[in-house]
């Protein structure tokens, strides 16, 4: 698994609960990855906006400058193993954060750090209309590289 020290820092506190906004709402693309749909709980992450982003089929995680809150889901019992298969999926232009939750808890979230984010939100319905397929099939080939430790690859 390649692990740069930013990698390896974003672990290293401990994280339990996970609020995806994007893809890893997906039952499809979750099976894929971690070959089981981890238990999910409906919430939303005040201050911040599920954004379409440049290029991108995945959404990035920013901050709303008025009011409102992204829609997602908290995974509630990932493994060591998931959490590590989940962080190395997701690239380092996502940062893992604290944020919290319309639940009352406190979550951690990937954060988008870069740039190409458009004015408009992301559409999970044309995501999953448009793109799930394919995005589950990508997923399921890379899910066992990931558990095996390997990196992402394409």
């Amino acid at each position: 698994m390649s692990e740069t020290p930013h990698r390896r820092g974003r672990l290293s506190q401990g994280p339990d609960l996970l609020f995806c906004y994007g893809t890893l709402q997906f039952n499809d693309v979750l099976k894929g990855l971690l070959g089981r749909i981890p238990h999910r709980t409906p919430a939303s992450a005040p201050g911040y906006r599920t954004a379409a982003l440049e290029g991108r089929v995945s959404p990035g995680l920013v901050v709303r400058a008025f009011g409102g809150a992204a829609p997602g889901v908290v995974l509630t019992d990932l493994s060591n193993a998931e959490w590590r298969i989940l962080d190395t999926f997701e690239d380092e232009q996502y940062d893992l954060r604290k944020v919290a939750l319309s639940t009352g808890a406190t979550g951690w979230a990937y954060v988008w750090l870069g740039g190409d984010v458009r004015a408009e939100d992301w559409d999970a319905a044309e995501f999953e209309a448009r793109h799930l397929s394919a995005y589950a099939e990508r997923c399921a080939r890379i899910g066992p590289r990931l558990a095996a430790g390997e990196p992402k690859g394409q």
